[in-house]
Formats: C-alpha cells, structure tokens, sequence
C-alpha cells in the first residue's frame, strides 16, 4: 500500500507562505539552526509549551491536533473557550505589526489551520487571537472564506511541490534573508550568484557559527557529563568545563573514554565524537541519528557513477589544491622559476584531464616539485627543517618531523571535513575521486584537497619558523618519528588559531573564518549535486 500523503504541520504553513526555500528545508531536508530570534520565540513560548491538556476546559496549552480530511496538523499554543466558542492563541515574538489586518499573511495562515483542525474536532471557531510579546497586544484574526480558502490552497500547493525532490529557488535580495535562522544553509545570495554569474554577493551568510571542538589526548581522561555540560577528569582532577552549545565536535585520542550518558548527550545535541589514536590516525565517528536530507545522500551516490558530474568536480579539487600550494611556495618560500611555472602548467592541465588515471599523474608530478620545493620555506639551522625529507613527503610512518607534522595536520583537516560533511547529510565515506575503501573518510579526503597547503602545511611552516616546535618535541619509533604529547597540543593550538583567522572569500567578497569556508564550501558541492548551480567552485586563494 503507498503510503498516505504527509499531514503539512501548521508551523510550516506559515515558513512556506513566508518562504517556499525555508520551509523545504526545515520540513523535507531537517535543516534547523537558531539565532537570536529563534531564541527569544522559544523564551515566548516556555510557558505554553508544556501539554495541560485535559478535555475542553478553559485555555488548555500545547493541544496537538491532527486531521487526515484537511491534511493538517497543529499544536497550538493556547485554546481559549468562551462562550460555547473556542479560539486558537498563538505566541509570537516581536512587536504588533503595523499592516493591514494586524498581522502578516503566514501568522494569519498558521492560525487558522489550527482554527479548522478545531473545527474538524467539533469545536464552535471562528476566530483566533495572535499574541505578540513585544508588545503585549493581542490581534483579533477572523477566519473568512477568503482566509480559509487561502489556506488549504497552501497547504495542497505544498504537499504537491514538495512531492518532487527539488529545492526551491532562492528568494533573489530579499530583505527577508538577513533575519532568517536559515540563511547560512540556505545560501541564496551565494547560490543566485553561482547561477547568474552577475551582481555582488551580500555578507549576510558570512558569520561564524559557534562552537569550537574538544580535543581530549591526554592519556587516562575521562569524559562526563553534568547536565548541559561536559566535564573533563583525570583521576579526580577536574580539567575543563565545557558547555555543550560551545562544542562544536569531540576529538577523543589515544586512550580517552567517555561515559554513556556524555555520549548520549552528545548525540542528543548533534555533537559528533571522533575517536583517533594518540598519534592521530582516524579511526570513526560516534554520532547521533543520520541527518534526514536522504535525496542529498542519493544525489551523492548517483554523482559518483555520473562521469559527468564526477569528473569535473575532481578535476576543480585537484586543479586548485596545486595553485594554492603554488601561492604558498611564492608567500613563503625561495622557489626557482621553472617549479612555479610547471606547477602552473600541471594546474591547467588538470583542468582539462581525460581521466582520473591522468589527474592522478598530473597530482603526483605536482606533488613532487611541491615537497621539493617545500625545504624553501623552512628557516635554515633548525634541526627539524634539516630533518626533512627532500625525496618528498613519506607516511605510514613519517620517517621525519616535518612529515610527522604533516601528517597529524591533515588528520585534523581530514576530521573538520568529516564533520562537516556528516552534518550537512553526507555520506563522508563516499568520495569523487579518493576512492572508497577500509573505512576510509573518501569525502573529506576529496574536500581537503584545496585546504591542504593553505591549512596544513601553512601551520606545520609556521610552527617551524616561530620555534614553536622544535627537534625535541619529536621520538623516533620502530622507524617513524612522532609528536610528544605536548608538542601536539601546541600544534593542535596552531590548528585552531589558524582556522579562527578571517579571510576574503576568493569569490563572494565577504571576510570569514576558514571553519565557516569549510562549511560554506561543503554546502555547496551539496548545491552542486542538487543541480541548483551549474560547477562546483573550488576553493582558491588567489
């Protein structure tokens, strides 16, 4: 038997009247994030929040209504009886209006789906009241013909746009787009601009989320949690307290534990626990429920065994990872000529590269008078530059400290894209071009491409030259070389610093912190998959 047609909650009634683009991705893809005014409609909303329902009393709070006739659901704040009538009371923020009617079009909508699902139980209502805060007015809203015509009209109009696995479009400068909780997922003015290739890009998605990771290494440590905060421990020894709205992820290394009820809390909040050993390999991901944007994971899927859409995006990734290791050799380093200009031809040729055989070989070469060249940028005399390996980078173990930096680095970088790519709906182990196999994160590994040089190998120099680390910070085992405890808790402090600074972004103009660019870029090879932009542009700094 199909499956019966989904009752529209009166909630999104009122985002879909407000905005189509808001309401699908709140309603179909799961999408939500808070800011100030989400905040305060919740502070609104603590006292009706709370079920009292008990029959048909005098203002019962939080009634959950449903009908499958009108195709509607509802829990209305407030049922306030009078008369042998009941009225719909709904709180909202802000002050009163002052427009035609007291009030806006999608708070009149939603009002009055809760009217008709009262009616449908039997209740005498004609009417409802909006009760703003702000200001403390109550407006009277009249459920006319007209009004309840207007909206089941809306409510058949987006179950049937809504059947169909397609975003809708963005508002294009609305004014609209600046206040809504949305518009850092959303991306309208980054996305219109992708589409047209015309006008400017206005800041307004550019602020930086909060939230920052734990990393946990130190060996023994204990992760718990007291209500709404997580608390370190060593033995009996206290050694952080974080709030769990300031975490962003936790970063658990070598033999770190944390307790069920912090790991359930942790999925609770969508706060993503990452379990690598004390050197920095990655072993997995502890999360809550998978994000509920399943046509972005099919999307994704279909795009890999799509050559059409494949091909390009790893071509782009690739391309720009060797132009930003280009500029990073020119900021920092004493590279000859001819390695710039070759690096420069490799770039454009893989633009152009037949197949992922030739990109892989283009990358390769490109790899090669990159490490070469990278002993450039290193301040002569310190042991740890001398150290390096000038037949290029080594792994699995780095034999030297240089490449023991390296490598921890893209761990790090590995599980920020990671992250971001299971929050956003992802499959972060299905990639375009790393491969998927043993576990491995191909995704993110695809994502990073670009931020290689400009994250990873720009800290590892900079630690270097600013003595931050030097060759006693390094042990040499079975064959590798590896970080002292607390050589990597400078490093990781490096890391962070690092992706706290602000940049231009290369295309939209705006400053941003580069956790807010990874998040911006991953969302949009989401909007790439989707077919709502027509390329995936790649990250590049110059």
């Amino acid at each position: 038997m199909p499956d019966p047609p989904p009752l529209v909650p009166a909630r999104m009634l009122n985002e879909y009247a407000y905005c189509p683009r808001l309401a699908y991705l709140e309603w179909v893809q799961g999408e939500w994030e808070d800011n100030v005014e989400t905040l305060e409609g919740k502070r609104v909303h603590r006292r009706v929040d709370v079920e009292s329902y008990r029959g048909r009393k005098l203002h019962e709070r939080s009634v959950h209504l449903s009908s499958e006739r009108l195709g509607l659901t509802a829990v209305v704040d407030l049922v306030d009886s009078k008369a042998g009538r009941v009225r719909p009371v709904d709180y909202k923020r802000g002050k009163r209006p002052a427009v035609s009617g007291g009030a806006w079009e999608p708070e009149r909508v939603q009002l009055c789906a809760q009217g008709l699902l009262l009616r449908e139980h039997g209740f005498a209502c004609s009417e409802g009241l909006l009760y703003f805060a702000g200001s403390r007015q109550k407006v009277r809203v009249r459920f006319t013909p007209a009004l309840v015509e207007r909206t089941l009209g809306l409510a058949e109009e987006m179950r049937r746009r809504f059947a169909r696995p397609e975003l809708p479009p963005p508002l294009e400068d609305s004014p609209k787009c600046p206040r809504c909780s949305l518009v850092r997922i959303c991306l309208p003015e980054e996305v219109n601009f992708l589409r047209t290739g015309a006008g400017t890009v206005r800041p307004i998605a550019a602020s930086d989320g909060g939230g920052f990771p734990l990393v946990v290494q130190e060996p023994g440590a204990r992760v718990g949690v007291e209500g709404e905060t997580l608390v370190v421990r060593l033995q009996r020894s206290v050694l952080l307290r974080r709030g769990l709205d300031e975490v962003s992820h936790v970063v658990a290394m070598g033999g770190t534990q944390l307790s069920g009820p912090a790991l359930r809390a942790c999925c609770q909040r969508d706060v993503a626990v990452i379990h690598t050993s004390g050197s920095g390999w990655f072993y997995g991901i502890t999360h809550g429920m998978p994000h509920k944007n399943v046509e972005l994971r099919a999307a994704q899927f279909a795009a890999v065994r799509d050559a059409g859409l494949a091909a390009p995006l790893a071509r782009a990734l690739v391309a720009a990872k060797i132009r930003n290791g280009r500029v990073l050799l020119r900021r920092n380093g004493r590279p000859d000529r001819d390695t710039l200009l070759r690096l420069a031809e490799l770039a454009r040729s893989a633009e152009s590269a037949a197949d992922d055989e030739e990109l892989l070989g283009l990358e390769g070469s490109a790899a090669r008078l990159y490490f070469g060249a990278f002993p450039t940028m290193l301040k002569g005399g310190g042991e740890a530059g001398a150290a390096f390996d000038l037949e290029g980078r080594n792994k699995r173990p780095p034999r030297d400290p240089v490449n023991a930096l390296l490598s921890f680095c893209y761990t790090l970088l590995a599980k920020d894209f990671a992250v971001a790519a299971l929050t956003m709906g992802f499959d972060p182990l299905m990639g375009f071009y790393h491969r998927p196999r043993y576990g491995k994160p191909a995704l993110a590994l695809d994502l990073m491409e670009p931020f290689r040089p400009v994250i990873a190998d720009s800290v590892v120099v900079g630690v270097l030259n600013n003595g931050e680390i030097g060759a006693s910070d390094f042990v040499r085992r079975a064959g590798g070389v590896l970080l002292k405890p607390d050589a990597r808790r400078r490093l990781i402090q490096a890391y962070e610093r690092r992706l706290a600074q602000k940049v231009r972004h290369p295309l939209f103009g705006y400053r941003a912190e580069y956790r807010r660019i990874f998040e911006i870029q991953t969302r949009l090879l989401a909007r790439y998959l989707l077919g709502e932009i027509p390329g995936y542009p790649a990250f590049q700094v110059r």
